[in-house]
């Protein structure tokens, strides 16, 4: 699954770690998110969605094959 959050968070001037506090988990994980070697649960998904003010489908897209 592809994602857009490194654009989403260059748009809105924060960093990894300002994500990762306001959803509430380790910067390390949104660094493995943005680096599409983790897929998000679903309600970490719509966490991250609702800081950028997007629906899910335009942060995460499917890839051939998932």
């Amino acid at each position: 699954m592809k994602n857009t959050i490194r654009i989403e968070r260059a748009i809105k001037d924060i960093t990894q770690a300002d994500l990762a506090s306001l959803i509430n988990v380790s910067r390390q994980t949104i660094n493995t998110i943005e680096s599409n070697r983790y897929v998000p649960s679903t309600i970490l998904a719509l966490k991250i969605a609702r800081v950028f003010g997007k629906p899910v489908e335009e942060i995460f897209t499917l890839e051939e094959g998932d």
